[in-house]
């Protein structure tokens, strides 16, 4: 097993020597064969990371992209043989990445760009609607303990994140979102994104950890407008799923 262990070790460092026991059809060391493939697999997570960061290059250019994501492959390979959800660690590496430091705006972006992705392939379930409320009386809704949806995913950040998104979109709108709270969902099967009001991932924090809505909801914040807002991403479970 050592043989494997080698082999996947060195795919993962350009300099590392080359495996011992890999071996070309006619028995002698796959010296180009192999650097070959090592290369092929850089090139290939590379791309990956450019599939599902597309703004983040488009912000840094692909010279600079690809030389950092060539970094990043390889202190951070894959370790599931299905990477469509790889990246997760990126966000957080370019925050000590000290060539991004002059664009501190791009470890959000990256950030909402992985929250994108995890909410286009989360579970597929029917969100909490308005109507599903209508009637309960005001104890018994703060008392309900109402489940984030799967595809529910929110952050908050300084800088105008979503704004700078918005904006190397093709179908970019003229509104400039403020800096502060996102929330992405998954609304009618779309993948949409949006500016909450303050309080908003507090709520969502406390409800993914079980609290009921009564004490989720921070205190002093606007709790019509962040209903709206949840109910516009299709970000809660209806509460037969708690």
């Amino acid at each position: 097993m050592s043989v494997f262990r080698d082999f996947a070790a060195a795919l993962r460092a350009p300099d590392a020597r080359r495996p011992q026991g890999a071996l070309n059809p006619g028995g002698k060391p796959s010296v180009a064969r192999y650097d070959v493939y090592r290369n092929n697999v850089a090139t290939s997570l590379i791309e990956a990371l450019a599939t599902g960061f597309p703004v983040v290059r488009q912000l840094v250019g692909e010279e600079f992209f690809s030389a950092m994501a060539r970094e990043f492959v390889l202190l951070h390979p894959p370790k599931d043989p299905v990477i469509v959800l790889w990246g997760a660690g990126f966000p957080d590496w370019l925050e000590t990445f000290a060539p991004i430091k002059a664009v501190p705006y791009v470890p959000g972006i990256a950030r909402l760009e992985y929250l994108r992705r995890q909410a286009f392939h989360a579970a597929d379930v029917e969100p909490l609607e308005p109507a599903m409320l209508a009637g309960v009386a005001p104890d018994a809704l703060a008392a309900q303990r109402l489940l984030p949806h799967p595809s529910a995913r929110w952050m908050a950040d300084p800088m105008p994140i979503l704004s700078i998104w918005q904006r190397h979109q093709e179908d970019a709108d003229d509104i400039d979102p403020p800096a502060g709270e996102i929330l992405v969902g998954r609304p009618k099967m779309t993948v949409a994104q949006m500016a909450a009001p303050e309080g908003t991932c507090a709520t969502l924090d406390a409800l993914a950890g079980g609290a009921p809505l009564g004490r989720a909801l921070p205190p002093d914040a606007d709790h019509p407008a962040i209903f709206a807002t949840l109910f516009a991403a299709g970000a809660l479970l209806p509460p037969d799923h708690v």
